[in-house]
């Protein structure tokens, strides 16, 4: 398995950024060709109740590193990353890697 993971910053108006994710951004990423799995999360506070770093994180799951290439390097990868810029703008942090099951019910 290889994973996309992005790291969404928090938003100034964090209502809009969820519409945006939940009505356009989200649905555009399902469209991935490839994708195997695609959760979603907002993290919420650590154990001493300090806010978390991130917003809300997102881990898309395929086959491979060349599935997550030839997905980002498609047309609805390319609509995806495009959109960004209409809602992420505190910005985002993208990784790529290779995932390992460690447990699984």
């Amino acid at each position: 398995m290889h994973q996309l993971i992005a790291l969404y910053n928090h938003p100034e108006d964090a209502a809009a950024f969820d519409r945006h994710y939940l009505g356009t951004h989200g649905p555009l990423a399902t469209k991935l060709p490839g994708l195997q799995r695609f959760t979603t999360m907002h993290p919420g506070p650590d154990p001493e109740g300090n806010p978390p770093a991130y917003y809300f994180i997102a881990v898309l799951d395929f086959a491979d590193g060349a599935a997550v290439q030839s997905a980002v390097a498609s047309p609805e990868g390319e609509a995806a990353i495009a959109d960004l810029a209409n809602f992420a703008q505190a910005g985002v942090t993208i990784l790529t890697g290779a995932g390992e099951v460690v447990v699984s019910a």
